[in-house]
């Protein structure tokens, strides 16, 4: 396979959500940051994944810095947590949750400089062959009408609308996406992955 060989850096919560919380601070579209605390509280006591992909710097090849992160976890048909629990209702009649295993990619993103590079479609690819080894059926995400390039590289990586919630400002409207999972996906695979497990 030629092109460029993604690194790709898996991390354990702790240490995981302090790398989430850091490379935040560079997406300036985003009006809600996560913290530290709020991603080990949403992720302690469920099976996760953090990824993260790093890249030189355009003008020192041998200064490494993280460029993109996908941040996912196992969404279940009772939630407590009250976000989630309201997340499981807006998507039940368009997600069969009965006797398979959803997956919801909740924080991901690339730093604008790196778009466009297939650092994302790489964490992806590393998030499919994960969720494929651990039994999930289906991947969903939510995302907002206005993350239009967002929204392209899901479609480019196959990701089907399976609902939308008009907002009164349209660029506010959400929606929600899904893949279907098994060996299948894992054969459109394209990316060269080097994975640093920490």
């Amino acid at each position: 396979m030629n092109g460029p060989n993604y690194l790709i850096r898996e991390y354990p919560l702790q240490q995981g959500a302090l790398e989430i919380a850091y490379i935040e601070e560079y997406f300036s579209e985003f009006p809600e940051r996560k913290t530290a605390a709020e991603i080990m509280q949403r992720l302690d006591g469920r099976e996760f994944q953090i990824l993260m992909a790093e890249a030189p710097l355009p003008d020192d090849a041998a200064t490494f810095v993280p460029v993109s992160y996908k941040v996912s976890h196992e969404l279940r048909p009772e939630e407590i947590d009250p976000k989630l629990a309201d997340l499981v209702g807006r998507i039940q009649d368009s997600v069969d949750f009965a006797g398979q295993r959803i997956l919801y990619n909740w924080l991901g993103a690339t730093r604008l400089d790196w778009r466009g590079q297939g650092h994302f479609r790489a964490l992806t690819e590393e998030q499919e062959v994960w969720a494929v080894s651990q039994g999930y059926s289906e991947i969903i995400v939510k995302t907002k009408n206005r993350y239009y390039d967002m929204r392209g590289t899901l479609d480019s990586l196959q990701f089907n609308v399976i609902k939308l919630e008009p907002a009164p400002d349209p660029f506010e409207s959400k929606v929600y996406l899904s893949k279907r999972l098994g060996p299948f996906v894992l054969d459109a695979h394209r990316s060269q992955r080097q994975v640093t497990r920490v």
